[in-house]
Order: structure tokens, then sequence, then C-alpha cells
């Protein structure tokens, strides 16, 4: 009998598409069930008590939640199938500090982009481009973050592909013109049919998007 994997989704997550990619990735076959986070499923709160959030990955009834953990887990589980961290301890250690990385700034300054306006947007598209900039540093020459091999920081990065274009269009940024080499290394990405088809509509999310920010609008005039 084989392995049992369930995956707690959420088609509009960054944090569910970097499982999604991991699982495909490495050709797990698992199950993806849709999450309403407005409306959370008994499973949902039952296997993710603490936070009570998507992604949940479920192997073989055990429970394993937060993305990169999760990311880490398929890793160590499936270790000979396209492995996603260096082997050497030093590279995995620096591997695991720029994704720590990409959660800590990249992602809260990304939403303040296109959730906010005038002086508090402003301030976060200098932030997140610094951020980017960072990255694409990081970056260098590499074809992906650990070089020539798709692994950890790529799949951690790359679900930002799919806001590029809210926050290009929200932020009235231009990230060809400020960041070139991180657009490549994304195209680069979205050549992988585990990204591709792990990740929604750039267009999909922009109105996604724009449909969260009025219910924000309309939550702060109460």
């Amino acid at each position: 009998m084989g392995d049992e994997v369930i995956l707690l989704d959420l088609w509009s997550s960054p944090f569910a598409m970097r499982v999604r990619i991991a699982l495909n990735e490495k050709g797990i076959d698992y199950e993806s069930r849709e999450e309403d986070l407005s409306n959370k499923s008994p499973l949902l709160l039952k296997m993710n008590p603490v936070h009570k959030q998507v992604p949940v990955l479920i192997h073989n009834g055990k429970p394993v939640s937060e993305s990169i953990i999760i990311v880490q887990y398929i890793d160590d589980m499936w270790k000979d199938i396209a492995p996603l961290l260096p082997s050497h301890p030093y590279e995995r250690a620096r591997a695991r500090f720029w994704a720590d990385y990409v959660d800590k700034k990249i992602y809260g300054t990304g939403k303040l982009v296109w959730a906010t306006e005038g002086e508090v947007q402003e301030v976060a598209k200098k932030e997140l481009i610094e951020c980017f900039k960072m990255m694409e540093s990081e970056l260098g020459e590499k074809s992906y973050f650990g070089g020539n091999t798709f692994g950890l920081v790529d799949v951690a990065l790359i679900p930002f592909n799919s806001w590029f274009y809210a926050l290009e269009t929200c932020g009235n940024l231009s990230l060809i013109d400020e960041c070139p080499k991180l657009v490549a290394w994304a195209k680069r990405c979205m050549q992988r049919e585990s990204v591709s088809k792990s990740l929604p509509d750039q267009y999909k999310i922009y109105q996604h998007l724009l449909d969260l920010k009025k219910k924000l609008e309309a939550q702060n005039k109460v």
C-alpha cells in the first residue's frame, strides 16, 4: 500500500503554492483539498489547531504545517528524488537563511504594496525593491539560487511570480527595469512543469487581490 498524501490547499496562497511545487517536483501523487478560510473545515482545525491556516500536508494521517517546514519534510521524506536542499551542511544552512529572508521580508512588504496607498505604499515599494535587489545579488549569475539545481530558495520565492502583475499595477513599478535578472530567473523557473502547473494566472491573482482590497477597505470603514 502506497503513501496517502493529502494537501489542505488554497489556490491563491503563495505558501500552498510552495508545497504544490515541491510535491510536483518530486512526482508525488497527492490529493488537494481546497479550503475556504472564511469557513474552515473541521479537518483543517483538527490538523492545524495552533495556526488554523493552510497549507497542511497530511502524510499517512500525520499533519505537517508551515510551508517551508513542509517543503523540507517532503525533501527529507523523498530525498532520493530531485533533492531541494544541497548535501553540504553549510550550503543547506545558507539555503534556509534565504528562504527565511523571503518569509520575513518579502511577503509582508508585498502585501503593503497592493493593500495600501499613499506614504505607506511608497515606503513599502522602496523596501520591496531593496529586498528583490538583495535576492538578485544573491542569485548573481547562477541559473537558480542553488546554482544549476532548482532548490529550496527557488521554491520559497517563485510563488511571488503570480503576484508580479498585481504589484506592478497597484504599486506603479516595473520589475523588469528594477530587477531584470530576477525576472529572467522567474521566467526560467516557470519553464519547469512543476512550477507552471502549481501557480495560478497572474491576472486571476490580480483580480483576487482587488477583491480582497475592497473587503479590507469595507472593514476599515465599519
